[in-house]
């Protein structure tokens, strides 16, 4: 589960890629990153993920900040050194000028009446890949644990089929050296269709922890989720029922492999992939290990609540004004919850959303847009489904050993709260073996972090905390051997 605040608001996860028929003038291929600045003085994270393939040029919007990924970006247009995005979703533009070099987008940003300076910084191209191995060897990368090739271990590209589906996945398959059969364990990726890398914020934990494991002794899948890279299937309807018969499907093609011990396949799920993991384990095979990182423990409304209360603690110790934020939250959810149309919940977040205040009318404009957006991403049928999830029910179909880890300054899934959840509800279920473990100093994606603010994410060098992941390998090793 990887839904975040900003400020009292929520938002879950949107869309998929849209392709565009237009030929694109330039390669803008790979990944760039704003910071927006509006009018509340905040800063929303805006990362544009662009790919040129074969004449054609699809791009997707992530807001991390809000975590609203990837967002339909509907049209593009190039002309020249001129760019023009249109993302009706949140009902916003961009419009911008190459740079010569090509290093950065420069333009303004526009929802509804509102015009907003933006730059985006080319964050991640093919050429920058093609020179990441020099730069790591000299030291001077910003993520330094992104493994490099040639690997002690072998790494395979693999497809397997959801033949429920139709969906044929796409992924990487490591193994250590020798012959196996090998324990082996499945990497289920968080809310929102991402990689098989769990691409965000400049760093790729999935990569990163798939080559730790496999240097123990462990073989890792890590797969495209449907819709996303190589892989087939739709990301726009995909919910988590899919993801879950997905993660089945990965789960089923390791243990037809004779080189995997099909008694040992576990999955590891990050935050919604966690929770995909669990309801796994009510199926015919269930996994034989589950570890859980920042999981989810209490109903997904309560979350919700909890980690609007975390994040505006972050910024203020005032009681009212925390009173404030959790009495819109409620509200928020309960139009989410009740009002089945679209258009009239929204209607109705937008106005609990503005300020009883008297503003100028272009900040007014501002803020309307940003409240536009907000509940758009609330009235999803992603985050429908996510305040309705319930772990204190699914969780007591676990009976395979547990591993729940969660960092302590983790401010989209509180980890003291949620750890608690899930070790009472999987013990009182009869699971016998269950371990919980709150990490210090870590945030939701495993990183050591100064506040565990979604917006140190990106600024962070580390990729995926070795304490953790020495946590990870050491506990499956000891139940598979």
């Amino acid at each position: 589960m990887r839904f975040s605040s900003f400020g009292s608001l929520l938002v879950a996860l949107l869309g998929a890629s849209t392709a565009f028929g237009q030929r694109p003038t330039a390669n803008l291929s790979g990944q760039w990153s704003g910071n927006l600045r509006i009018p509340t003085g905040a800063t929303l994270q805006l990362q544009l993920n662009v790919q040129d393939q074969s004449g054609r040029r699809t791009a997707t919007l992530d807001i991390p900040t809000q975590n609203a990924r990837n967002i339909a970006v509907d049209r593009v247009e190039t002309k020249g050194d001129s760019l023009l995005l249109t993302v009706s979703a949140i009902r916003a533009r961009f419009a911008g000028k190459v740079a010569p070099d090509g290093s950065t987008l420069r333009g303004f940003w526009r929802q509804n009446n509102a015009k907003l300076p933006l730059t985006f910084q080319h964050t991640s191209t093919t050429a920058a890949t093609a020179a990441a191995p020099a730069a790591k060897r000299s030291g001077k990368a910003g993520r330094p644990q992104e493994p490099q090739a040639p690997f002690s271990y072998q790494a395979e590209e693999v497809r397997f089929t959801n033949k429920s589906a139709g969906v044929t996945l796409a992924g990487t398959l490591t193994l250590p050296p020798g012959k196996g059969p090998f324990p082996a364990a499945v990497l289920l990726t968080g809310s929102g269709p991402q990689d098989r890398d769990e691409a965000v914020f400049g760093h790729k934990p999935f990569l990163v922890l798939a080559d730790y494991l496999t240097q123990q002794g462990i073989a890792v899948l890590r797969f495209d989720d449907r819709g996303v890279g190589k892989s087939t299937g739709n990301a726009t309807t995909a919910t988590l029922t899919d993801y879950t018969q997905d993660a089945e499907a990965a789960m089923a093609f390791l243990r037809s492999r004779p080189d995997i011990n099909a008694k040992k396949v576990g999955a590891i799920g990050h935050s919604e992939g966690g929770t995909a993991g669990v309801r796994t384990a009510s199926q015919a095979q269930a996994p034989a290990f589950l570890v859980l990182l920042g999981m989810a423990g209490v109903p997904g409304s309560e979350a919700v609540v909890q980690q609007a209360l975390a994040n505006a603690r972050l910024k203020t110790k005032d009681p009212k004004i925390l009173a404030g934020v959790e009495q819109r939250q409620r509200a928020l959810i309960a139009i989410s919850q009740r009002v089945a149309d679209v258009q009239q919940a929204q209607k109705q977040m937008i106005a609990v959303l503005m300020p009883d205040i008297s503003l100028p009318a272009e900040q007014m404009n501002q803020l309307r847009a940003a409240a536009a957006g907000q509940a758009a991403a609330m009235t999803t049928p992603a985050f429908r489904a996510l305040l309705v999830d319930n772990p204190t029910q699914t969780l007591r179909a676990v009976k395979c050993p547990v591993l729940a880890l969660g960092g302590a300054k983790d401010m989209q899934v509180i980890s003291n709260t949620n750890l608690a959840s899930i070790e009472k509800t999987l013990k009182s279920s009869g699971n016998r073996d269950v371990t919980t473990r709150e990490l210090p100093g870590l945030n939701h994606m495993f990183q050591t972090a100064p506040t565990g603010a979604i917006s140190e994410y990106g600024q962070i060098e580390e990729t995926f905390s070795p304490a953790a992941m020495q946590a990870i390998s050491s506990w499956i090793l000891s139940r598979t051997k």
